[in-house]
């Protein structure tokens, strides 16, 4: 249940962003599987060892003997976490409250469209868009890791790993999709769209470097997205992303009924 042609305007405004941040992931995607070797990593297992708060607050780990392990302790700590997360803040203010501060929103509120199908259209553009940046994550890493290192990545293990980025990013665009939906101005949906995750975020470096600022784990959904726990296939990661899923269903239903009573200004 949703308007085509809307659907379809919205898409091609997602692919900017999306070639722009896909660029980006595959230059950091292609280096650091390409480092992957007895030496460079010595090198930097170093380094972590010289600077562990800095290395711990970005998700690095060391000692990596996997490639999947190496993977999840160069890339999954901040560059796959950080980039689609701007993605999700760029579209999902775009999507709802941009039309609705433009007042351009009324008119097409206006028309004969339901604006249950006009958030549900919104919505699902906002979640293909997460869908392409994850798959083409998912065919980048398997092309880089097959053509340097055939036969050492665990492809089982990957996939279930970007279950679960999906799902994190997912609940990430559900935070965004719901402040767009309540928000008439563009500045206050981008406040809470993109200072809940960007605030979420620091918190889990704070948790990263541990000791005193531990406890900040309890208090950021990034907490439920553990990667290298999600490889081990240990359950209560596998909880962790059913609970970012469910909690984007939660939230992108609430945007929806948020948006249906909404007052429009024009």
């Amino acid at each position: 249940m949703i308007n085509i042609a809307l659907y379809k305007r919205e898409m091609k405004g997602s692919a900017k962003p999306l070639i722009i941040f896909s660029a980006i992931i595959t230059m950091y995607v292609s280096i650091i599987i390409n480092m992957y070797d007895p030496q460079m990593m010595k090198t930097l297992d170093n380094f972590a060892e010289a600077m562990p708060e800095l290395t711990a607050a970005v998700g690095m780990t060391i000692n990596s003997a996997t490639l999947l392990g190496f993977m999840v302790s160069y890339l999954y700590g901040f560059i796959l976490l950080v980039f689609p997360m701007v993605f999700c803040i760029l579209r999902g203010n775009a999507l709802i409250a941009k039309y609705v501060d433009k007042g351009s929103m009324a008119s097409l509120a206006a028309a004969p469209v339901k604006r249950r199908t006009i958030a549900l259209t919104q919505m699902k553009v906002l979640i293909s868009g997460i869908v392409l940046l994850i798959l083409y994550i998912t065919v980048l890493e398997l092309i880089c890791a097959e053509s340097s290192f055939p036969g050492e990545l665990d492809l089982k293990a990957l996939l279930v790993l970007n279950g679960g980025l999906f799902c994190l990013h997912l609940f990430i665009g559900s935070i965004c999709f719901l402040s767009s939906c309540i928000f008439s101005d563009t500045k206050y949906s981008v406040a809470f769209g993109a200072g809940i995750p960007a605030f979420m975020y620091v918190l889990q470096m704070l948790a990263n470097v541990g000791e005193k600022a531990e406890k900040a784990k309890y208090f950021t959904f990034f907490t439920l997205f553990h990667p290298d726990d999600i490889i081990a296939g240990e359950s209560r990661a596998i909880a962790g992303i059913f609970l970012l899923l469910a909690g984007a269903v939660i939230l992108f239903v609430s945007g929806i009924l948020v948006f249906e009573k909404k007052d429009m200004h024009i």
